[in-house]
């Protein structure tokens, strides 16, 4: 999950170089490092534990600076969160390389590299990298054929950038299995993780495929196959402009992004009828096809796929399994005939998804339909058919408008299916009323955001939280209960309410908040009788309630009113209200809002 970029370019480059961590930051935040090469070719190094932000006071005090050079932003693997551990790493005082992914070999290559006399630096898997590329250096082979012959010796996954003070105006990249995109620009190229590192200085990108390496200088750039011939990758130009990565007054990206969520919904249902070429030009004759639906994602965007289970079981007709990426990789899986596979994926890089949908079997599916946040990213590009939600950038590390507008996008296709199946019971005038009303019933629900702040001091000095919901509910009780685990550090989980007596009843007590979500719908009878098991046993409720449904706060329940929504509205709406929460009670905590500890937004190493 870390960030790297590169430079190779005929001005100088440290706050280039600088920008593109800040905007990559969101991969990880354990340390940061950069190391350019000058213009009498000596090899300038900067290294510390923690954010971006140290790594800006250490060249501030002590510039350096140069027309090419690398430099990295850490999720830790392999080896604690030091300065030590921060990459770039260096290898004979000339090389120098970054590098996002895991190599699962690192041992095997670390102790045959100490067995020649070297000494390491760092616990890393990385640092084995820069050793065998500067062994071949000493052998005499030019810094391309070095990588080049060094990952062959690779096992795992890498993005790697490598500079070397023998080699002027050159920066050398490879990738296999971790996302690496080129900026074009004139008289400069860069190489960045992805292309919001590199939209200060750029709007034209080349994506690289697994097995490419590219020869980068200011003039431009070469790609190469892993034999080493010239190989041609498409350019593509980006329309929009760079205005979307500042936090625009808000305290918070993840505020600001909460604050979003109408217009980016808006964005994404810019539609007035459905239409199945919305997923591309081969969709209609695939979901003509369609008998069974096969969901395949992680984190936030599995819990989207939850949602859509209920809808297309209980709209559709349609059959539909939700599977964890990186299990069901793992797994031999039985398809039924006729299966659409969909993935779900903001960023369209993540490795777990991204595995399971390339090691699927040529018969396993009618086709691959990828929802996704990001064009071109590695999901997008080995998928048959694309829904691409209008969230825009999502700097916060916990998803917020990234899991809505995927509910939108995953409500469109139900009903794309729905209008094909013997079996539907839907009446798409539901589906036009949901898309109509969305962005309007959001923005009234960020109305009561005052209420949840005040709401969410109940919590600050709990250690546990149980979420509650039922049918579709359920697993946007399961998205609150992440999100308040991710950013307040809360142990939260999320049941049935019907499971109560199952079990989780024993944990009940006065110390414990309990959040239900209480829609107005046929299961609202079964939950109020759940609910009242929690306040007999001194339960405290929280309830985020359909203010038509008559809930009154009194001893021991505090309700919050949301606004009466129809059928498939319901759950992006009660998903806000949850989000405010989470995040009210994080800043309550004072906790990294933005960059919760242990996590990064995208994760690209299994």
């Amino acid at each position: 999950m870390c960030g790297i970029v590169a430079a190779a370019a005929q001005r100088e480059v440290s706050e280039i170089l600088l920008e593109g961590l800040r905007r990559l930051e969101y991969r990880g935040y354990d340390s940061a490092g950069m190391a350019l090469i000058d213009n009498d070719q000596a090899l300038q190094l900067h290294k510390c534990q923690g954010k971006v932000k140290g790594l800006e006071e250490a060249n501030a005090l002590s510039p350096i600076v140069g027309c090419r050079g690398v430099a990295h932003t850490r999720w830790a693997t392999h080896g604690a969160p030091t300065a030590a551990n921060a990459h770039p790493h260096i290898a004979g005082d000339r090389v120098a390389l970054v590098h996002n992914g895991i190599i699962e070999n690192h041992a095997t290559l670390r102790s045959d590299i100490e067995a020649r006399g070297v000494t390491f630096q760092s616990e890393t898997d990385t640092e084995v990298i820069v050793h065998l590329v500067h062994a071949q250096l000493d052998a005499g082979s030019t810094l391309f054929d070095a990588v080049r012959e060094t990952v062959t010796k690779l096992q795992g996954a890498y993005a790697l950038a490598v500079v070397d003070i023998e080699y002027e105006n050159e920066v050398v990249v490879a990738r296999e299995g971790s996302p690496l995109v080129l900026g074009v620009g004139i008289g400069e190229t860069f190489a960045g993780s992805d292309t919001l590192a590199l939209r200060q200085v750029t709007d034209t990108f080349v994506y690289l495929e697994d097995g490419d390496l590219a020869i980068l200088k200011p003039g431009g750039y070469r790609i190469f196959d892993c034999n080493g011939s010239v190989i041609e990758r498409d350019k593509t130009r980006l329309a929009g402009g760079d205005n979307q990565t500042d936090r625009g007054g808000f305290e918070h990206y993840m505020l600001k992004e909460i604050y979003e969520q109408p217009d980016r919904l808006r964005d994404t249902l810019t539609f007035t009828e459905l239409d199945d070429a919305l997923f591309g030009d081969a969709a209609a004759e695939v979901f003509d096809q369609v008998q069974a639906v096969q969901i395949i994602a992680c984190g936030t965007s599995y819990h989207a796929g939850l949602v859509a289970r209920h809808w297309l079981e209980g709209f559709a007709g349609v059959p539909c399994q939700v599977e964890v990426a990186s299990e069901f990789r793992y797994r031999r899986s039985v398809s039924l005939p006729g299966t659409l596979v969909v993935t779900i994926s903001q960023s369209g890089e993540t490795a777990d998804t991204l595995a399971a949908i390339k090691h699927l079997p040529d018969d396993y599916a009618l086709a691959k339909l990828a929802i996704c946040n990001v064009d071109h990213s590695a999901i997008v590009r080995a998928s048959d058919l694309v829904f691409l939600t209008r969230a825009g950038p999502e700097i916060g590390v916990a998803s917020t408008k990234a899991f809505t507008t995927q509910l939108a996008a995953l409500m469109v296709l139900m009903a794309c299916i729905a209008r094909r199946q013997p079996a539907s019971i839907l009446d798409e005038a539901l589906v036009k009323q949901a898309i109509a009303e969305i962005p309007s019933a959001v923005e009234a629900t960020l109305a009561q955001n005052a209420k949840i702040a005040a709401l969410a001091l109940s919590f600050v000095h709990r250690d546990h939280a149980l979420f509650l919901g039922r049918g579709v509910y359920h697993p946007v009780a399961k998205e609150g209960a992440l999100k308040l685990k991710e950013i307040s550090y809360i142990h939260a989980e999320a049941y049935p309410a019907g499971e109560l007596k199952h079990g989780p009843l024993a944990l009940v007590d006065d110390k414990m908040p309990i959040v239900a979500v209480a829609p107005n719908d046929q299961l609202l009878d079964k939950l109020r009788s759940n609910l009242e098991e929690v306040r007999a046993r001194g339960g405290q409720l929280f309830v985020f309630a359909d203010q038509a449904v008559g809930f009154e706060s009194g001893p021991g329940v505090t309700v919050i009113d949301v606004p009466s929504v129809s059928e498939l509205a319901g759950p992006i709406v009660y998903t806000v209200v949850l989000q405010m929460l989470s995040y009210h009670v994080a800043v309550a905590k004072g906790t990294d809002v933005d960059k919760p500890r242990n996590l990064a937004k995208s994760v690209t190493v299994e």
